[in-house]
């Protein structure tokens, strides 16, 4: 039966973008209000086009939501949907469900998260998609737990059965330990329909905890198209990683046996906290239903990267947000948010914007 499921593309209509909001208890404590700032943007952009699902721990600052963020939602007559859950942290992409579609109906797999292999405390994030499922928040969709560690960042779909990962990550004994490359082909084409799986051996950013998502290196842009973050400068760090990766991409093959149309992304100019680079990419983007949402850093490069990105999705807005302060906790934009496609139907709420407050 699960033979039968697909993994969505990201740019497939979307019915929601969820996060997992910053309190003051998590490793954002330091850099709270101006991370918040950084959170209220993109979640006011987000609201102009689509659906936006909140999670969040402290219930005082799901009120102050309710009325900066409803305001925003009635504007654009999209949903504001809140509620309160217990968190560890606020990476989503990691913690959230990964929906496919299965026999033409929605499940959401809700993988076990281990915070990268045990690096932080992930007890409250591993529970998040099932005390939302219990509040209503995926309305009548079925949730399915599935015992093996598996995080949205370390994968990208075409959406047609083709995934593109690196074996960094995904073949990291600190995830499933012990199961082999084969054991893991065999759980992603079972779980999310895959029938081609692209491995990357080679990339990296220093000063990334996640053990080389896909998401801060290479993405799909359509079914023929990769995006990728390219180092043209010898002496950096990353330039002969990054050149291998570069190779290996160029050796892959599209379904028609074609080579892909891939489009390099600048390198950052490299921000460093404390004597130590910080990981800083364009290739965590978030497309949206009518928008492509672009970390920017503020560096000479963010005009080139939005500009490559206008030329990889001409039919969406490309809106830079300033991610920066995302960057101190070792992720960007793309790892604080995850789409929940369409299929989904999400609950109607008469009050948008304090109706949904709650939670188990």
């Amino acid at each position: 039966m699960t033979s039968l499921s697909r993994l969505p593309a990201e740019w497939e209509p979307q019915a929601a973008i969820l996060l997992t909001w910053p309190h003051d208890k998590t490793d954002w404590a330091g850099d709270f209000e101006q991370v918040t700032r950084v959170y209220m943007h993109i979640a006011e952009t987000i609201l102009v086009d689509q659906d936006l699902i909140i999670s969040c721990e402290d219930i005082g600052q799901l009120e102050i939501l309710s009325r900066q963020l409803g305001h925003v939602a009635d504007q654009n007559r999209t949903h504001l949907h809140l509620y309160q859950v217990p968190a560890d942290d606020t990476w989503a992409r990691d913690h959230g469900p990964i929906t496919v579609i299965r026999d033409g109906r929605p499940v959401l797999l809700d993988f076990r998260f281990n915070a990268w292999g045990d690096k932080y405390a992930a007890s409250k994030d591993d529970a998040i998609n099932q005390q939302l499922n219990a509040a209503g928040a995926f309305g009548n969709a079925h949730l399915e737990q599935i015992n093996f560690i598996l995080e949205g960042g370390s994968i990208e779909s075409d959406g047609q059965g083709t995934l593109l990962t690196t074996s960094r990550c995904l073949l990291n004994p600190q995830r499933n330990p012990d199961k082999t490359q084969n054991d893991i082909e065999a759980e992603l084409t079972l779980r999310l329909g895959t029938d081609r799986i692209l491995w990357l051996n080679h990339g990296y950013l220093a000063g990334d905890d996640t053990d080389a998502h896909i998401d801060t290196l290479a993405r799909f842009c359509d079914d023929n198209t990769i995006c990728y973050v390219q180092c043209q400068d010898p002496q950096d760090e990353h330039f002969e990683t990054l050149s291998k990766m570069e190779r290996e991409l160029k050796a892959f093959r599209n379904r028609s046996g074609k080579p892909y149309r891939l489009v390099p992304l600048p390198m950052v100019t490299a921000i460093n906290e404390n004597g130590k680079r910080l990981p800083a990419t364009y290739a965590n983007f978030l497309i949206t239903n009518n928008s492509v949402l672009m970390p920017a850093y503020d560096t000479p490069e963010d005009d080139t990267a939005l500009a490559t990105l206008q030329a990889c999705f001409p039919n969406r807005q490309i809106i830079a947000i300033n991610c920066r302060p995302l960057i101190r906790q070792h992720g960007s934009l793309h790892c604080i948010t995850m789409q929940i496609p369409d299929a989904i139907v999400l609950p109607l709420n008469t009050d948008q914007t304090t109706d949904a407050l709650g939670g188990p």
